[in-house]
């Protein structure tokens, strides 16, 4: 999906994209390789040849965040099955319900990669230089709702972090799909079962569960992880459920079963 991606282009929207996809114009190769465009001048053509060539480079370098930099956030979703073995997920546990309450701290940091989940627990192994290890580490960041809440939440109380990767907000792009609600919700609709024994719990079970290890509560603690875990866990098999709808949604495949039903032949003859 990511080399199909034309809004990347100055003055290309959706809806030039989606025409161009119908036209047969499926990726940056094709692009190129075309010696005009409908609807492009010459020098424009050219122009455009330029940023698909540079955009070619930085995909074969695996540059992805300056491939990211040029996309809107909500874009960000193409990059998912071309940074899919690498990507990372992450949910984290506070005590406040803002990044600007002085009061609140990032108690739990999930990060899941590759099959392997690792919990950062604050006043011991989260630190700055761990999250910012395991940032560097992925090609593509994956969350929900973390460019509203968790993101902006690590930066404000470690904010040497860089993010400089591409961001797959789950929350964002399912309700671009017409799916509300929560993780929870979401995961109970779609079929995505977790442990009875965490079902219940939400985020002001993980604030308590956090006050009440500092009081002693080993238990607690531990239940805490486990909801965690649960949460970072979930966001792999949503990813791909939201990834695979949005390619149907919004993807070209999707743009060509259109320009069937409502345009003529004509429009896919190279």
């Amino acid at each position: 999906m990511l080399t199909s991606t034309f809004v990347l282009l100055q003055g290309v929207g959706a809806v030039t994209e989606r025409r161009w996809w119908q036209e047969g114009v499926l990726d940056w190769h094709s692009f190129v390789n075309r010696s005009r465009i409908a609807g492009l001048s010459p020098d424009r053509k050219s122009l455009y040849n330029e940023d698909l060539s540079q955009a070619l480079a930085a995909f074969e370098a695996k540059d992805f965040p300056s491939l990211a930099a040029r996309l809107p956030g909500r874009e960000h979703w193409r990059f998912y099955d071309t940074c899919r073995s690498t990507a990372l997920y992450l949910d984290i546990e506070t005590t406040g319900l803002s990044p600007h309450d002085p009061a609140g701290a990032v108690t739990v940091v999930g990060l899941h990669r590759n099959g392997s989940t690792t919990t950062l627990v604050q006043g011991d192994t989260l630190t700055t230089d761990r999250l910012q290890a395991a940032l560097d580490e992925c090609t593509l960041l994956v969350t929900f709702f973390g460019s509203v809440f968790d993101v902006p939440y690590l930066r404000a109380k470690f904010p040497r972090l860089r993010f400089p990767m591409p961001h797959f907000d789950l929350c964002l792009a399912a309700r671009r799909l017409g799916m509300h609600g929560g993780l929870k919700h979401l995961e109970r609709e779609l079929g995505l079962d977790r442990a009875p024994a965490l079902c219940g719990l939400d985020g002001l079970d993980a604030v308590r569960l956090w006050s009440r290890w500092r009081l002693g509560d080993q238990a607690a603690l531990d239940v805490l992880l486990a909801y965690n875990r649960a949460d970072t866990e979930s966001l792999v098999p949503l990813a791909a459920l939201v990834y695979k709808e949005m390619m149907l949604r919004f993807g070209p495949s999707a743009s060509a079963a259109s320009g069937m039903s409502h345009h003529s032949p004509t429009a896919y003859t190279p």
